[in-house]
């Protein structure tokens, strides 16, 4: 048993005073009690919140972060970009991927998230062979957040197909090739080896509508259970949604909940360009949209019509995606500021009924769609719970002596880095002022394994 004293925390009630946790031996909250003295023994923190979740992760692409931002044409977009990615997964081995999936763990517990969802198609071997276990890169992925000590929802992803015509993978592809057995085995593989672990939980990824068949997905979906995550990219650039319209004659949402029972299970990620009528669906169902503002805007995607969509009080979290800047703080400013940008208008996410904080609003809401779209039971500090916490840095706010939702404003708005001191994941600190206790060695493989890959 453990017990932290709090000045100031977020529960999900809102902001409380004087916050004794205890924390059990299976790194779950027993007991969060406002109003309480400290004891003698107990260590004292000043500003605690729920750490953030990265709803949408491609760990390897943290390999080349910065180095995409060359023009190659006047007409750059995020289909030149993917072609940089597709060299770099063409080259990382399942050694490689660990150690730098480790690095992207620690830092995103610098950060200030302690779960992310790891959205994961590079199933093979670089010349498209599959491995003796299917699971192969999977695992690395698995044993990489438990060195980190961060919680990880696994997503092994289904690639099938290169476009909506059913064409062929192409060579730049073969990595990904899967059908649906093989990532129900993957799942089955991954809920085995790794049953009854703190920090890592499973579910499925569907790469896009343009790499899946929808009407081959029955058994997939039915072995992946009632409670797993269920994850897709949809609607995230104009092509798609044109190719999309010509070759089914409906839009990519449109077209996906037609002929599939989307609701809570589902997180469509990006979604960006919808219709009114996708906006009001995707509310309705009570899906979770995926939004990744930072990637969004590094690969020029557009913005989501995030207004009208919390006026239907629709679901959303946060992602990192490209991993190529690791900030939620940053995640949700840039959100906001660009709506902002959009409309012309000041504090624009809050829905229209709603009047006060803008920072503490992303936060609270984005934290509930993340822990959805995990297939978390639970977040936050509350009984039940995995006890994660994140203690913010007084020092590193924007002016002293914060309380209550301006803590989180000035966190969002009024910070160039993330303000965090401590995290705690599973009820253990996995970074302590700031730094993580393996960060050395964790650092320097990250390194030795940047260094083969761009010698390749």
């Amino acid at each position: 048993m453990t017990e932290v004293f709090a000045k100031q925390a977020l529960l999900p009630q809102g902001w409380r005073r004087n916050v004794q946790i205890t924390i059990a031996a299976d790194g779950t909250f027993t007991s969060v009690t406002p109003d309480s003295t400290p004891g003698p023994d107990m260590q004292l923190l000043d500003m605690v919140v729920p750490p953030q979740i990265s709803l949408h992760s491609h760990a390897f692409q943290r390999a080349m972060a910065g180095l995409a931002e060359r023009r190659q044409n006047p007409d750059d977009t995020f289909w030149t970009w993917r072609t940089r990615m597709y060299q770099l997964a063409h080259r990382i081995s399942p050694e490689q991927m660990q150690d730098v999936a480790a690095f992207l763990y620690m830092q995103m517990l610098k950060a200030g998230y302690a779960q992310v969802a790891e959205f994961h198609y590079l199933h093979n071997a670089v010349d498209g062979r599959p491995y003796a276990s299917p699971a192969e890169m999977s695992s690395r992925l698995a044993a990489a957040a438990t060195d980190a000590g961060i919680g990880i929802t696994l997503l092994p992803t289904l690639y099938a197909r290169g476009g909506f015509d059913g064409s062929p993978l192409n060579d730049a592809q073969k990595r990904f090739a899967s059908t649906p057995d093989m990532i129900a085995r993957i799942l089955s593989d991954l809920q085995s080896d790794w049953h009854g672990s703190p920090l890592v939980t499973a579910g499925i990824g569907l790469h896009s509508l343009r790499a899946v068949d929808i009407h081959t997905l029955g058994d997939l979906l039915r072995a992946a259970g009632p409670a797993a995550p269920i994850h897709i990219h949809i609607a995230e650039q104009q092509r798609e949604v044109e190719t999309c319209l010509s070759v089914t004659g409906q839009r990519p949402v449109e077209h996906l909940m037609s002929h599939l029972p989307v609701d809570a299970r589902w997180c469509l990620v990006h979604a960006t360009h919808l219709s009114a009528e996708e906006v009001t669906a995707i509310a309705r169902s009570e899906a979770v949209a995926g939004l990744c503002p930072i990637t969004e805007a590094n690969l020029g995607d557009g913005i989501f019509p995030f207004e009208a969509y919390v006026a239907q009080s629709g679901r959303f979290g946060i992602g990192s995606d490209s991993n190529v800047l690791l900030s939620p703080w940053e995640e949700l400013r840039l959100l906001e500021y660009g709506l902002r940008l959009q409309s012309q208008r000041r504090c624009v996410a809050l829905p229209p009924d709603h009047k006060g904080s803008i920072g503490a609003w992303l936060y609270r809401q984005s934290l509930a769609g993340g822990t959805q779209a995990s297939g978390l039971p639970l977040s936050g500090l509350q009984p039940g719970a995995r006890a994660d916490l994140c203690v913010l840095d007084e020092q590193a706010l924007s002016l002293p002596d914060l309380q209550n939702d301006d803590i989180l404003d000035s966190a969002i708005f009024a910070t160039s880095s993330p303000p965090v001191r401590h995290v705690m994941c599973a009820g253990q600190w996995r970074i302590t002022d700031g730094h993580h206790p393996d960060e050395a060695r964790l650092t320097r493989a990250f390194h030795a394994t940047l260094r083969t890959l761009m010698a390749a």
